[in-house]
């Protein structure tokens, strides 16, 4: 186990601890399988050259480096990093039948000071995890550091939607439904209602976009998917 000096971080890293086991079913179902989707259209985003060496920060089990891995064919090396060991655990024993899995390493480790040599990396990923982080800006200096001049940034994360029309159903689903659903089928109500309480309380898109070129990036972009309730961040580091 990762020895986190903040005391939210050790909460949230408990709460991944006791659900990884049914993380990737809770995903399926809670997001109709669109979530593979959308870390799809992240990984395009991130626009991969062969050779390249890409950081996913927050790996958890695995699903944004596999994904990354399959469509690159394996022309591109993989980096996941997380401070969960149950979660890189299971992300270990994916790894063994997942196609181009020989092209993914996965280390334990805080995004707030990753084990990383500076400008080391050519892109740098995440998925779902900025509502869970304790430091953003910390987080995206880092990400910033560990980066390549000229890298491209990409992060995937959930949001209150924008749409006046959806967010009655929004809320009715994600607030009310989810946490029932994470009890039934993960067992632990608590860590589904956080996790729905991290969605009602993050910042906006527009405030993150705002923390993301603080950090040192330019180009920085916002694509909104299901009326807002998912948005895609990118931005580069500047060359040289």
């Amino acid at each position: 186990m990762l020895a986190l000096d903040n005391s939210r971080d050790r909460a949230v890293q408990s709460i991944f601890d006791r659900i990884a086991g049914r993380y990737d079913l809770l995903n399926r179902v809670i997001s109709f399988r669109l979530d593979n989707r959308w870390r799809a259209e992240a990984i395009r985003t991130l626009a991969t050259q062969p050779g390249d060496i890409v950081l996913d920060l927050g790996a958890g089990t695995g699903d944004l480096t596999f994904a990354a891995a399959k469509r690159t064919a394996g022309r591109v090396r993989i980096v996941g990093l997380d401070f969960s060991l149950p979660m890189l655990q299971l992300a270990q024993h994916k790894k063994r039948r997942i196609s181009h899995g020989a092209q993914t390493t996965f280390v334990l480790g805080s995004a707030m000071a990753a084990p990383i040599k500076s400008a080391a990396c050519d892109g740098a990923m995440t998925a779902f995890v900025l509502r869970n982080v304790s430091d953003l800006p910390r987080f995206f200096a880092e990400a910033f550091r560990i980066m390549k001049p000229g890298a491209r940034f990409v992060s995937l994360d959930m949001f209150p939607p924008t749409a006046r029309w959806f967010a009655p159903f929004y809320n009715l689903y994600f607030y009310r439904l989810v946490p029932w659903i994470g009890g039934a089928l993960a067992g632990d109500r608590n860590a589904y209602s956080y996790l729905s309480r991290s969605v009602r309380q993050f910042h906006s898109p527009e405030t993150v976009a705002g923390m993301i070129a603080a950090a040192g990036f330019r180009n920085v972009a916002i694509r909104k998917f299901l009326n807002g309730a998912v948005c895609l961040h990118s931005a580069q580091k500047p060359p040289a």
